[in-house]
């Protein structure tokens, strides 16, 4: 696993010949969404690179869009914005992929003459931890609860940070009684989880949920958590923040309801 490893910028020409983050079924519902939403969002400027085996097996992505277009509740106009990084594998980890991966994405904003680069770092699944933005000459210079971290690389110091929207209370409130599930296309795991957890609220709890799609950057930017792309809120509460199994799903609803 850790020997010849190729690096593959994803464009529109060779997208059906790249997995969506480990997925390679092309009649995968998740495989299916991300990639139409990946052909809207490269219009936007979106870029991709997977990190591939000598088999085609991926073990590596980054995710990176002009911030204006960011899927995530930040305001980052200015800034190249980074979705997603990871390196799977513990072969292909430590090896200076990741360091490579971002100073691909610094080097993409500096031709774009943009601000610097920004990302949301956290110590929970689902996003990277922010050791290996600190590493490589990010800095912190906003908090959300209960654990996000905005990160940035600024390539002047006097540019004018990027921040969190907040109000995430008041957004919560917003979405009114019952249970309400929030998705989005851009990472090609909700779909799954979504309709896994829909499914076990009807069957198993009696509750009819509401599922919102977000169907653009702005609609992400206006989600009540700053990961934006999968929520679960039940009766103004927010149960979870990211994607959740349907076993995690029933613990949280069992104790909930007694």
């Amino acid at each position: 696993m850790g020997g010849s490893l190729r690096l593959v910028e994803v464009t529109l020409e060779n997208l059906d010949a790249t997995p969506r983050c480990g997925i390679k079924n092309k009649e995968h519902e998740g495989y299916r969404r991300k990639t139409s939403w990946l052909k809207r969002a490269m219009k936007q400027g979106l870029k991709a690179r997977v990190l591939l085996t000598e088999k085609s097996i991926q073990c590596g992505y980054i995710e990176y869009t002009p911030g204006r277009y960011a899927w995530r509740g930040v305001e980052a106009d200015g800034y190249m914005f980074i979705h997603c990084i990871w390196t799977f594998f513990k072969s292909v980890q430590g090896r200076g992929y990741a360091r490579r991966l971002i100073q691909d994405c610094v080097d993409d904003a500096k031709r774009a003459k943009m601000l610097g680069v920004a990302v949301i770092a956290r110590d929970r699944s689902w996003l990277a931890d922010s050791r290996i933005f600190l590493k490589n000459g990010f800095e912190a210079v906003d908090a959300a609860p209960p654990d996000y971290q905005l990160l940035v690389k600024r390539f002047k110091k006097s540019a004018p940070a990027p921040r969190f929207k907040g109000q995430w209370d008041k957004r919560l409130r917003k979405l009114g009684k019952g249970l309400t599930i929030i998705r989005a296309d851009q990472c090609p795991h909700t779909a799954k989880f979504a309709d896994e957890i829909a499914e076990m609220a009807r069957t198993t709890y009696g509750i009819k949920p509401r599922t919102v799609e977000l169907k653009t950057p702005r609609d992400a930017r206006s989600a009540p958590t700053p990961y934006a792309t999968f929520a679960i809120v039940y009766d103004g509460q927010l149960l979870a923040d990211h994607q959740i199994s349907r076993a995690r799903f029933g613990n949280i609803m069992d104790k909930l309801l007694g």
